[in-house]
């Protein structure tokens, strides 16, 4: 493996933890569930599994990006990429899954820098992290040469 980062979402993992809670306070309270709160008890418990983390790797000249448990992961060959580019997030543009219409399509776990991948095709691909200029670095060094560690 060439490179590899973890990033948690903090925010993410105590909003939605926060959200098991009050879901649960009811039931240890009363000793009963509703149905609706398993729903929404089954929705959060989901999100949180699938969006509690963010790992970016490189791995036989791919870069592969997955949320979470890894069931929502993105393989882009690096002899796809153009350029790849350190960015600064815009706060609107949140964290998660988001196509910014028109311009990219973003996946982000927390903060606002990022690295904004162009592909030869021209679509845009942003990914959120904490180390934008290590991620470009280890892109850059591995379209050169396709084996050099990090």
């Amino acid at each position: 493996m060439e490179y590899r980062h973890k990033q948690f979402g903090a925010v993410m993992i105590a909003a939605l933890a926060a959200g098991i809670v009050l879901v649960l306070t009811p039931f240890f309270s009363s000793g009963k569930f509703h149905p609706i709160p398993i729903e929404i008890l089954t929705i959060l418990i989901a999100a949180l599994a699938l969006f509690y983390s963010l790992t970016v790797e490189i791995n036989n000249n791919t870069l592969i990006c997955r949320f979470g448990i890894g069931l929502i992961q993105k393989k882009i060959p690096l002899s796809e990429i153009h350029q790849a580019r350190t960015v600064q997030n815009p706060w609107y543009a949140g964290w998660g899954i988001h196509w910014i219409p028109g311009r990219y399509w973003l996946w982000n776990v927390t903060g606002l820098r990022g690295v904004e991948l162009i592909l030869k095709e021209g679509k845009r691909f942003r990914l959120g992290t904490n180390e934008p200029e290590s991620l470009v670095q280890a892109i850059e060094r591995n379209k050169a040469t396709g084996t050099n560690l990090r």
